[in-house]
């Protein structure tokens, strides 16, 4: 099957025709149909499959079926996502999509000038891609209205959640048409993701192309038993080891990234980080220089990782194992992607032992082992009591407290 067999508008599939994109993926084939024929779609596919087309698409073939253009200061579709970088990603992805159409898309996020964003709105847009905190900003200061909305994504619902989102669409969601199509998109599918599917869609038809806690077929899975103290020096080593490509390594705090970053480039490796500290413009350059390849190693938190869709990307490092199991999977999502192979590294600490098994369990198979033997359960409390993670104390599940501070960076 290709683009033209899924009905889409003869421009729309010259146009990805141009841009080398001939075959839709599963989770594109079986949702694209439902989407153009006007249903809710709830979909759940891992990282790199692509989603963003998957919903980009349909509504970019009605908007030029109808050949109008959008009234001042109104939005035709709202894409909302969690971070800057995905927002960046998927704005990126619809202007290539929609190039040389009367179509407009306007990105607005956090980090970035509010004037000239509240300009650009003043004349309207066909799709607006958003992150919720600018967006409740941008309605306060009454610079767009939503009133005109004909379409609503949810990109990365997962994570809208988990970083305490919910309030704030609560706030967006009753600025919407009533009528309107709505479209959730997920890599994992958590239990209280139900709430939201019932809030927001209607009736929806659930798309599903890769179970929760499958792993791609190409990931080539390692485990290493490792004291916490003795993670940075195994990393060295093996990054020094391994043959070239782009490596991503999470690390599960903002601080333990920045000082990890710090200890590579010590070591003589070529390390940048992105968390939820640095500025829009910081982020923004070393995702281009790890894209560039000037970068080989890019140290990141699950939350700023989001944002990173590269397929050069040929190994990933869980340096701090995650606190909840399914963003295992989402992690090494990031290699083997479009085809390719892949190898994913996973460091365990005395004190994540917990974390571990509930990632297996997850998964229902065990990652191989190849260094280090399994921690008793006589040695898991001692070093946790200690602390663990890249930054420490970060046994602790995201209060509220984090929850807004990880609001405020997106």
């Amino acid at each position: 099957m290709d683009f033209d067999m899924l009905g889409l508008h003869p421009r729309l599939v010259k146009r990805l025709a141009e841009q080398g994109i001939t075959d839709p993926t599963p989770i594109q084939t079986r949702a694209i149909p439902h989407a153009m024929n006007g249903r809710d779609v709830m979909g759940l596919a891992q990282t790199g499959t692509g989603k963003t087309a998957a919903f980009g698409l349909p509504m970019i073939d009605a908007l030029l079926k109808t050949g109008t253009t959008p009234a001042p200061k109104t939005v035709r579709g709202l894409i909302l996502a969690p971070t800057r970088e995905l927002a960046g990603q998927i704005a990126d992805n619809l202007c290539a999509y929609t190039r040389g159409t009367h179509l407009s898309i306007t990105l607005v996020v956090g980090g970035a000038g509010i004037v000239g964003q509240t300009r650009r709105l003043a004349r309207g847009t066909d799709l607006l891609v958003a992150t919720p905190g600018r967006l409740i900003d941008l309605l306060d200061r009454r610079a767009l209205t939503l009133s005109r909305a004909q379409y609503l994504v949810l990109d990365e619902a997962d994570q809208m959640l988990d970083m305490g989102f919910i309030h704030a669409l609560r706030k967006i969601a009753p600025l919407l048409p009533v009528e309107r199509q709505s479209m959730l998109f997920s890599a994992t599918m958590p239990r209280h993701m139900g709430e939201l599917a019932q809030t927001y869609l209607r009736d929806p038809v659930r798309v599903e192309v890769s179970p929760p806690g499958r792993v791609a077929d190409r990931i080539d899975q390692s485990l290493h038993f490792v004291e916490q103290a003795d993670k940075p020096q195994k990393l060295i080593e093996m990054l020094t080891l391994q043959s070239a490509g782009l490596t991503l390594v999470f690390a599960r705090t903002k601080h333990g990234a920045e000082r990890l970053k710090k200890q590579l480039i010590a070591a003589g490796i070529d390390a940048a980080s992105i968390h939820g500290n640095k500025s829009q413009g910081q982020r923004e350059r070393a995702i281009g220089a790890f894209r560039a390849g000037e970068v080989q190693v890019m140290v990141a938190t699950d939350v700023a990782a989001r944002g990173i869709d590269i397929p050069g990307i040929t190994h990933v490092y869980n340096y701090d194992l995650p606190n909840v199991a399914e963003n295992y999977v989402h992690r090494i999502g990031r290699t083997a992607r479009a085809g390719r192979a892949g190898t994913a590294v996973a460091f365990c600490s005395p004190a994540e032992m917990s974390e571990l098994r509930a990632i297996q369990k997850a998964m229902r198979q065990d990652i191989p082992v190849h260094g280090g033997r399994p921690w008793s359960p006589e040695e898991a409390p001692k070093k946790r009591r200690a602390g663990r993670g890249a930054g420490g104390g970060a046994g602790k599940s995201p209060g509220r407290g984090r929850r807004q501070r990880r609001r405020r960076a997106a």
